[in-house]
């Protein structure tokens, strides 16, 4: 017994009729010393008399009992040996494995209380689709029981004429990434949870697990989170800016009066005199020869005026009339030639010259022409005021460059030659109603870049180089994938 107790290479302890410790084997010793220098005791279960007594008493073992230490799990086996009325116990350690027990238990129990409590939908799908379990927050969501949805496929909930990619890039992106991520409308189960449309806006992102070896999708799993509100936030917020701009357009109505008048006197005065020629020239006729002659030339100059009147009318009209979003994109240079038409008139009564780009560079840009013309007209129109308020007496250039920029971006640049702001003006000058002029509402700006920002561009400040202030827009190309530009400002 000896021998054997010496040669256990377990933890060992021969323990006597009163609970007691009659010898401790090398390995229980060295177990002890390792970490409580000391009796043997503390390595044993606490309640061991009362075990050694029932071993005895029953002729049985007792296994599965354990000892902790704060470092250590072990595990004991009484073996009675009633001829010598002495217990063998035997420890085995067991602190890796009651560690990884633990731990599972803490995140299986963490896992439980997130599925529970979370607002967001989470769900487990087969490769195909179909559900094959749902949390409870699908009841909120949609109105579904978790075993309502298991089994049903889950294109039955989905609008994909609403989705953000389509089904076959939703495969393809699980398929080599892993991961995808869109939005799409989802089907409610009643009209009361989502009203009449009875569906919601949600965003997903999905991720599939694959099998170890093969590298074939097993399952799917997705986080579903309502964004319906959000939704209808950024749709209100399009609308007030839409707004915004169009009572901006109004608010320029009386300073572009001016420059009504001025387009038009021109060519209202040479129809006049045309007119009145052609008149006196009939007055002749026969008795002059070429009195004919000159009358069709008069006509022709009075059509010619009155189709440019025609035009400027137009061009005006459009500016101020409140615009659809249609979509459609616009060519730059066409774009800025626009907006430089416009504010002609103010630059010349101020002395400033615009230099234009030559026109070499004229891709098509994503936006809303007539928007996009709002935002470079209210840009111009803040360099002409600067150029004019920095020189009153003299003449002044402003210089519009284009560039082609990264991210397939185009940049256009703005450069007056006013007084520039400090580094607090430039910090705050996109701020809505933040304003260095007497007669200034202070949204022009913050309008501009608003409208920028919708388009995935970016509007921004900077001083120029030769004093004054530059002026950066940059708009993405037509056929650039539609990501929102978040530059640092």
């Amino acid at each position: 017994m000896i021998d054997l107790l010496k040669l256990d290479p377990q933890p060992s302890v021969r323990l006597n009729a009163d609970g007691s410790v009659a010898e401790a084997n090398p390995a229980l010793l060295e177990l002890r010393d390792g970490d409580y220098p000391g009796a043997v005791e503390v390595l044993l279960p606490a309640n061991v008399r009362a075990l050694v007594r029932a071993a005895l008493k029953q002729t049985r073992a007792i296994e599965g009992v354990q000892s902790r230490t704060p470092t250590r799990v072990l595990e004991w086996i009484f073996i009675p040996d009633t001829a010598i009325n002495e217990v063998l116990a035997r420890a085995r350690d067991k602190t890796q494995e009651t560690a990884l027990l633990d731990e599972a238990t803490r995140a299986s129990r963490l896992y439980r209380l997130i599925i529970e409590n979370t607002t967001d939908l989470i769900s487990r799908h087969a490769p195909c689709g179909r559900f094959i379990d749902a949390s409870p927050a699908c009841t909120r969501l949609l109105g579904y029981r978790p075993d309502e949805l298991r089994d049903q496929p889950a294109e039955l909930l989905m609008d994909f004429n609403s989705a953000s990619i389509s089904r076959s890039t939703l495969s393809h992106q699980l398929m080599e990434t892993g991961y995808a991520t869109f939005t799409i409308r989802l089907r409610c189960k009643d009209t009361e949870r989502c009203g009449d449309a009875q569906k919601r806006w949600v965003e997903v992102a999905s991720r599939a697990i694959r099998e170890t070896y093969t590298g074939e999708i097993i399952e799917v799993i997705a986080v579903t989170r309502d964004i319906t509100e959000r939704k209808l936030r950024e749709a209100e917020q399009r609308r007030h800016e839409e707004e915004l701009a169009h009572t901006t357009r109004l608010a320029a109505l009386g300073e572009l009066a001016s420059g009504i008048a001025h387009e038009m006197n021109q060519p209202l005065a040479s129809i006049t005199n045309y007119a009145n020629a052609s008149q006196r020239y009939l007055e002749r006729l026969p008795d002059d020869g070429g009195a004919q002659e000159r009358v069709a030339q008069g006509l022709d100059h009075i059509q010619t005026q009155a189709e440019h009147a025609a035009r400027v009318i137009k061009r005006l009209r459009a500016f101020l009339r409140k615009p659809p979003h249609t979509g459609d994109n616009a060519g730059l240079t066409t774009l800025i030639g626009k907006a430089v038409q416009l504010c002609e008139w103010q630059a010349e009564q101020a002395e400033v010259t615009i230099d234009q780009p030559d026109g070499s560079m004229n891709p098509t840009v994503r936006g809303d022409p007539v928007l996009l013309e709002q935002v470079l007209v209210n840009l111009l129109r803040n360099a002409i005021d600067a150029n004019r308020d920095c020189n009153p007496s003299t003449s002044s250039r402003i210089r519009i460059t284009t560039h082609e920029a990264a991210a397939n971006m185009v940049e256009i640049v703005i450069e007056d030659q006013g007084p520039g702001l400090d580094a607090e003006g430039i910090e705050h000058m996109f701020t809505p109603f933040f304003t260095r002029k007497a007669d200034g509402l202070g949204l022009g700006l913050s309008m501009s870049r608003s409208i920028v920002d919708g388009f995935g561009g970016y509007l921004n400040a900077k001083p120029a180089a030769q004093g004054g202030l530059r002026l950066v827009c940059r708009l993405p190309h037509a056929h650039a994938k539609a990501l929102r530009w978040s530059p640092s400002r």
